[in-house]
């Protein structure tokens, strides 16, 4: 574990949660409020960097929009390049892209072919790991390009949903679950 029992205390203080949003039955964690309070934003990303110190990481992949606000700064701390995976359309040159199914049918990401390659050693930063599509998008697309995943690193992970299994004894750091 990344932080202490008080650590997450703290930070569940500051997740909102909003009921029936954006659907009926669900319980929405809103992480703006955590993102809106200095302290506790810079307790996430100490928590999110600190499993991974000694992993030789070269490269945070933070998976659009969210995994951009934690894993820029996870890179920073890491010493490690930042690259960027969008959604279509998104990057102004040649680019891997990776499908991914939806509950409401498909979606794609993409990343700069020259953005990774052999010897890179990979860290995928997001904020939920709740079903786990987007995360495994964006190991294919690390994969594709010749690099290695290291490993995966979450601010919240739903463990309910199963999300693990798609990811074959990988190893996944989350901060919070729920």
């Amino acid at each position: 574990m990344a932080v202490s029992i008080e650590a997450q205390a703290q930070l569940r203080r500051v997740i909102a949660e909003v009921p029936n949003y954006p659907k009926p039955g669900i319980l929405f964690k809103d992480i703006t409020p955590l993102l809106g309070s200095s302290p506790e934003f810079a307790l996430a990303v100490v928590g999110m960097i600190t499993p991974w110190r000694d992993a030789g990481i070269t490269h945070v992949v933070g998976v659009e929009s969210r995994g951009f606000i934690f894993g820029a700064p996870v890179a920073l701390g890491l010493g490690a390049g930042f690259v960027p995976v969008r959604k279509p359309g998104k990057l102004p040159r040649t680019v891997l892209r990776e499908a991914y199914a939806l509950d409401y049918g498909t979606d794609s990401l993409e990343m700069h072919s020259d953005a990774l390659h052999a010897g890179h050693r990979v860290l995928i930063v997001d904020d939920v790991l709740a079903t786990g599509g987007t995360a495994f998008a964006a190991s294919r697309l690390v994969q594709n390009a010749g690099a290695v995943v290291a490993g995966y690193t979450f601010l919240i992970e739903l463990p309910a949903l199963g999300a693990r299994k798609l990811f074959n004894g990988a190893r996944i750091e989350s901060l919070l679950t729920y």
